[in-house]
This record gives C-alpha cells, structure tokens and sequence, in this order.
C-alpha cells in the first residue's frame, strides 16, 4: 500500500488556524481583564492609604485658621498656603472647599468668578464613602472634569456654624497624564511579550493538539483506504472508544452492508447463471421434443395412418402448453423478483376463492381418481384481507402440485380455520411426500423434491408461492413424510 497523507494540509491549517485564533483571543481577552482590575487595585490601594489626608489637613490647618472670612467669604491665603503644602508633597493632588451641599467653594486649581454658574460635586459617593468609616473603593466626581470620575480623600468640618466638605482628588490631572504615559508603555511592552510567548506556545501546542484530536480520524481514515483497496474486512477496532462514535459506527455499518451487497450480488450471479443453466435444459426437453415429432410428421406424413398422426399432434400440442407454462411462470417469478408487482389488498371470502378452486379442479382430480374436497372449520364463511388474485395464483399452485405428485386414488384436501386475527389455509396431500433433507430448500427456485421428478416442472411453482406471500408478509411452511403425504400451511389477516 502506497504510503499517503491521511490528513490534507488544508485540514491541519484550519484546526491550527483556528486553536490560534482562539488562545490569541484568550490571551487578548486576559492582558485587557489584568490590566483593568491591576489598575482597580491601584487605585483602591491609594485610596485607602490617603483616606485620612483630607481629615489631617483639617486637623492641622483649620486647628489656627479660619477657612472662612468675618465676611462669609473664603480664607483664600489659607488655602493657598494649603495647597502650596499639599503639593509639594504630591503634585496630584487637587484640593476643594465643598459646601455641604456639594457646591465647590474654593480651589486654587479652578478659575472662580462671579459671572460664571455654581459648580456642584455629587455629595452621595462622598457620604457612602464617610459613611463606610473610609473603607472600600469609591470614585467621585472630578470638579474640573465632569465627565470623569476619580478616587478621593473627604472630611467634614464645621466653623463658626458653617457646616462643609475638605475634597480632595488624589489623582489630579498630572497624576492621570503619568499613569497614561507609564500605561501605554506597560500596555507595550506587555502586550507584545504576551503576544509573542502566545504564539509561541500556540504553535508548540496547537502541534500537539491536533496531533491528538486527529489521531482517531487518522486511524479511520486509514482503515477506509484499506477497504478501497480491496480488504472487505477492515473494520475501525472498539468505535465506542474513540472520539468520533457516530462516525466510526457508520463507517462499519456501511462497510458491512456493502459486503452484504456484494454477497446478493455474487448470489444473484450464481442464481441468474443456475437460471440460464436450468432454463436451457427445461425449453430444450420440450423443443426437441416438438422438433423431433414435427419432423416426423414433415417426412413420413405419406406413410403415416391418421392415428399416427393424430398421436403426433397431441405430442406436440402437450409439449407446447409444458413450454408455454414455463414461459409463464418464468416471466411471473421474474417480476416478482424484480419486485415488479404491488398487492392490491382488498376485504374479501378465502372460504368463496377456496371453493371456486376447489370446483374448478375437480374435473382434473376426477381424471386421476384423486379425492378433492375442502373442509371449512364451524362452516365459517372467512373474510381475510390480501390480494384476491396473489393469493388465488398460490392455491392454484399447490393444488397443481398436489396434483401431480399425488397418485391415483389419492386425496387432496383444503382447510381453513380461523384463529383470532388470523386465518389458517392448509393444503393437504395424501402423496409420495418430500425427503426431510429436501424440505429446507423446496421453495428455491429450481428446486424439486426429487431429481425423478423433473418431467413433472421446472421448479418455479412453490418458488411462486413463497413471493407471493412474502408480499403479504406471511410464511409458507411444509410438514412431510415420504410415502405419508405433504401439508402446506400460511396465514393471512382476518378482515
């Protein structure tokens, strides 16, 4: 066997393209989850540490001063001094004086002037902060970005029966434009490193894998490329244990049936070779039988008296209705091989068909001196349901096989018994009987209970019989003894 591929590389591209996809898209799908909740952490760090710094500076600054004026208004040197001092120790830090409903006071950060509206600060992440004794991770509004939200530091304070808010942004705009910058350059290097361990371990691993989950489809593979090359019994070993079942148990289960199609095909060859072999012997009896006595009759007509003649022609004319009959019954078995006929089921009397038979055949029963009768049990009128003239071409065929296997002073009998849903029909015979070892295969075609009694047919008769009720689902059986006589027996539906 020529050595082969059993996977095309267009197959192991597509497993491995696909594996690739998939661990990049994992690998992908990981930096960006790390990444998020890396930074999360972070940030939930630096808020915890630094909760307390708004609380602090309250405690050191507003200890000796005032955040607000006599007037009302805001002790700006204050927080400038205050924000001078916050920022020299981190410059990300923004600090605002919040009113205690929310409304941003004062920042040195911010341009405050009169014509433009109040700003505001949404006061409940800072009271849900407060409220959790500063525990958790809780972002607040960014007073000079609104569209953002940062992590924070808040205290509440109380001067001179004015009631506020110390907020401060630990991550000002300076902190946000370090991080990006150190983001970025994280996100590279990160990236790229994962992305190229990635495809690494893909290539390695994806290898390996589809090494593995192919393995089984190799192996079936294997083993239908020896069943085209000729072994019919390959066959995939222990289909339940391998990764492709369903595929394994349809490729025995097809690989049986062709077998089993090839063996009808080697027996419907031996069988059309026994046809044309048994055909050619049984036309050729009856042909130069004809041939012989035409030719008589041809040369010595002259010398031949009116009773010779008349012999001859009768000689002639059985053997012609002998060939006629086996044309016949040959063109009828071979549609019904061919499957060529479909029952036509109908209601109707076996007890009326078995008497019509039963009277038509008793002029030929006379002749021979054979006793034809039939016996209906309870004289019970049965109606079955079955094709009427199927059914009436298989009596007519046991009867005539009765007939002729039955020696003079014999009798023939017919029997119908009705039991539940069906309807026995026996054909019982009072003749020579059918050898046990010939009684399995006497429904073959060609077959005869004895090799004497090929003068008597071809061997098509019961061969007939056993179509028919094939096509009526039914079975035909024989119960003989040799000099005892022979019972043929079937079912049929009751209507």
């Amino acid at each position: 066997m020529s050595k082969q591929s059993t996977l095309t590389p267009k197959l192991v591209f597509k497993l491995w393209l696909a594996l690739s996809l998939l661990i990049l898209g994992m690998a992908a799908c990981y930096i960006l989850v790390t990444t998020y909740f890396s930074n999360q952490h972070h940030l939930a760090t630096q808020q915890e540490i630094n909760a307390p710094l708004a609380q602090h500076l309250i405690d050191e600054k507003f200890a000796d001063a005032s955040p607000f004026m006599e007037d009302g208004s805001v002790n700006k040197a204050v927080f400038g001094d205050l924000m001078h001092d916050m920022m020299a120790v981190n410059r990300s830090i923004e600090v605002y004086l919040l009113g205690i409903d929310g409304e941003v006071l004062h920042s040195v950060v911010l341009e405050h002037s009169p014509k433009e509206p109040a700003l505001y600060v949404d006061t409940k992440p800072i009271t849900d902060f407060i409220e959790s004794d500063y525990k958790g991770f809780c972002l607040g509004d960014d007073p000079r970005d609104r569209s953002e939200r940062k992590i924070f530091s808040v205290a509440p304070f109380e001067n001179n029966g004015r009631n506020g808010y110390i907020y401060i942004i630990l991550s000002g705009e300076a902190y946000q434009l370090a991080s990006s910058n150190i983001f970025n350059k994280y996100i590279k290097s990160f990236g790229l490193g994962a992305i190229a361990l990635t495809t690494f371990f893909t290539l390695l691993i994806g290898f390996v894998l589809i090494w593995f989950i192919t393995k089984n489809l190799r192996t079936i593979t294997q083993v239908a490329r020896r069943f085209k090359e000729g072994d019919l019994n390959a066959r995939i070993e222990d289909p339940e244990k391998t990764d492709v079942a369903v595929f394994a148990h349809t490729f025995n289960d097809m690989a049986d049936t062709i077998n089993e199609n090839l063996e009808e095909i080697k027996s419907v060859d031996e069988l059309r070779r026994q046809l044309i072999a048994n055909v050619s012997h049984d036309l050729r009896t009856p042909l130069a039988v004809l041939k012989g006595y035409a030719d008589t009759l041809q040369e010595k007509s002259g010398s031949l008296t009116e009773q010779e003649k008349n012999k001859y022609l009768n000689v002639i004319s059985s053997n012609s209705d002998k060939l006629t009959n086996l044309v016949e019954q040959l063109f009828e078995y071979s549609k019904l091989e061919a499957k060529q006929i479909e029952p036509l089921m109908e209601q109707f009397s076996i007890t009326d068909l078995c008497l019509d038979l039963v009277s038509k055949y008793d002029i030929l029963a006379k002749k021979k001196n054979i006793d034809l009768s039939i016996a209906v049990k309870n004289n019970e009128n049965i109606l079955v349901y079955a094709d009427i003239s199927l059914i009436e071409r298989a009596l007519q065929n046991l009867i005539d096989n009765a007939l002729k296997f039955t020696p003079d002073k014999g009798s023939i009998r017919v029997e119908l018994e009705k039991s539940g849903e069906q309807c026995l029909v026996k054909v019982n015979d009072s003749g020579i009987g059918i050898a046990p070892e010939m009684q399995s295969s006497i429904f073959e075609r060609f077959k005869q209970s004895s090799e004497s009694f090929a003068k008597n047919g071809a061997g098509l008769g019961l061969a007939i019989v056993k179509k028919i009720l094939d096509l009526h689902q039914s079975t035909i059986t024989v119960m003989s003894k040799q000099n005892s006589g022979s019972t043929f027996k079937f079912n049929l539906p009751v209507a």
